[in-house]
């Protein structure tokens, strides 16, 4: 994708599409008017006050996400006009003009225009210049992506679609607003490359497979990039990620990506941990056969983790991340491990297993104990862990669970910054007491009830004394149907929120060193 800042005005801006906002604010208790600032009002003052007219006629309403395209009729270099609603001014915020970016991008990829012109951004609204025309740019790409490369052919018949973006600037702010393109891009393609992952069938992404695209993604980036085959994992103990590759032909990896932004001899810095299960049948607890090709995305919090690292690695921040993605199938066969076994895992530890559908806690538990070896901290785990956490928070928010209050709320404003919702659960010490066991020092799984609770208790057993937060993004790493905004499939959650808190923590290094 072309993407570029142009100074040009509007009238004389050429393209296939021009895409203006628009908000509105209340006046009275039923009654709004519709507010336009920046390019959006120059246009409605070139078009005679169109915008206006059609607004006050009650044909557009500026709620987020609606779109009004106008034809200039000659008045504007610009084939078409589209207007595309921001919502409420008093709500108005980042992840308004993000979504209806994206709502406005994807919905111009399927009217055959080619070169689009992105005006949403103002100096007047409430939210930084350059915060904005990130939030613009990342949900214009955001809302083009598709999956589909296993088509036989394009069945769309509208052409190409959209292949060049430019967004109006003035000389004033380049260099601010490059930087914010730059930005917006890098998190954006960051997504869209964990998205890709997860979209994968699972014949395709083997943990072979995905290893070999982590170690492309490394070369691209210039990331240290370390696969420990079955032999090392023996050689250090894995038996949570060995069990569950019990059943499967695949082999498992356990795969190290680093990247050393800061200085030599500095903090050894943040882990990075990723569920990447390839496929999940369930293994012995066969899961029932509805939904089950959805588990093709178990690997979803391993897909968050590589992406992060792909933002991370573009953008430079001066801090140190190892990302760390134990990765297998979990199948059912001959060699599977069984409900009844009990399991060693690096750090010594010993879990009894109760039911094989819960093999997401074992792998982790191992990454975990690597990272707290490796003298890692803090430690970020994603993972698609228990659909308990699809009953309490359903698709809206991401769970999120920490044993450091303080460091909750710093991923919490890190995702609001991303525009990803995250919503603290409780890790009280009494959850403990449904994962005793008498055999082993801890039970697999607490039972049904309070069930994403006693999972992310399960990991705190295994990080020590390190600080610690896991996202159980169960709920939101799939998208049913498609939306105005976004494909069916994939989400790509947590990739932007986990690259924006290492980029504020080295920040904040800088600013304190």
């Amino acid at each position: 994708m072309d993407m570029r800042i142009v100074e040009q005005t509007v009238e004389d801006t050429q393209c296939d599409a021009l895409v203006v906002g628009a908000t509105y604010k209340k006046v009275g208790k039923q009654a709004n008017e519709l507010v336009l600032v920046g390019r959006a009002k120059e246009v409605d003052s070139l078009l005679g006050g169109l915008i206006q007219s059609v607004y006050d006629d009650g044909e557009f309403k500026a709620n987020l996400g609606e779109l009004l395209t106008l034809h200039p009729m000659g008045k504007l270099a610009a084939k078409r006009v589209v207007v595309v609603g921001l919502g409420a001014q008093e709500k108005m915020n980042t992840q308004s003009v993000r979504r209806a970016s994206a709502i406005a991008a994807r919905s111009l990829q399927h009217t055959g225009a080619q070169q689009v012109a992105l005006a949403l951004h103002s100096e007047e609204w409430n939210i930084g210049l350059d915060e904005g025309v990130r939030a613009e740019v990342e949900g214009a790409l955001l809302g083009l992506y598709t999956f589909k490369k296993y088509k036989h052919s394009d069945t769309n018949g509208n052409g190409p679609g959209v292949s060049r973006i430019n967004l109006l600037g003035t000389h004033a702010n380049e260099v601010l607003l490059d930087q914010a393109v730059n930005h917006g891009i890098a998190l954006a393609e960051a997504t869209n490359f964990a998205r890709d992952l997860v979209n994968e069938p699972p014949n395709v992404l083997t943990p072979s497979e995905l290893a070999n695209r982590a170690s492309a993604m490394a070369k691209q980036f210039g990331l240290e990039c370390e696969i420990l085959d079955r032999t090392e994992m023996q050689e250090l103990g894995m038996g949570g990620l060995l069990g569950v590759a019990q059943g499967s032909v695949e082999p498992p990896k356990f795969i190290i990506l680093r990247y050393r932004g800061a200085a030599q001899g500095g903090e050894k810095g943040i882990a990075l941990v990723g569920k990447g299960i390839t496929f999940d049948t369930g293994g012995i607890s066969l899961k029932p056969a509805e939904r089950m090709h959805e588990m093709k995305g178990d690997m979803a919090g391993a897909a968050a983790v590589f992406g992060a690292m792909h933002a991370i690695a573009a953008l430079k921040p001066a801090i140190n991340v190892t990302a760390l993605v134990p990765t297998t199938e979990n199948m059912p066969s001959g060699t599977a491990y069984r409900p009844g076994d009990i399991l060693r895992m690096m750090n010594g530890k010993t879990i009894e297993i109760v039911n094989t559908d819960a093999e997401g806690r074992l792998v982790l538990a191992d990454a975990l104990s690597y990272a707290v070896k490796e003298g890692l901290s803090p430690i970020i785990d994603v993972a698609t862990l228990t659909g308990g956490i699809v009953v309490a928070l359903g698709s809206v928010m991401s769970g999120l669970f920490s044993n450091d209050e303080a460091f909750g709320k710093e991923i919490i404003a890190a995702g609001q910054i991303a525009g990803e919702k995250f919503w603290p659960m409780p890790l009280d010490e009494e959850y403990g007491e449904q994962i005793q066991s008498d055999i082993a020092d801890i039970k697999q799984t607490g039972g049904r009830y309070a069930s994403a609770a006693t999972a992310a208790k399960i990991l705190e057993y295994f990080v020590g004394d390190a600080q610690w937060a896991h996202l159980d993004i169960a709920g939101t790493d799939f998208f049913d149907a498609k939306k105005p905004y976004q494909e069916h499939g994939a989400s790509g959650v947590a990739v932007r929120t986990l690259a924006e808190l290492v980029l504020k923590r080295a920040k904040e290094t800088i600013y304190n060193s």
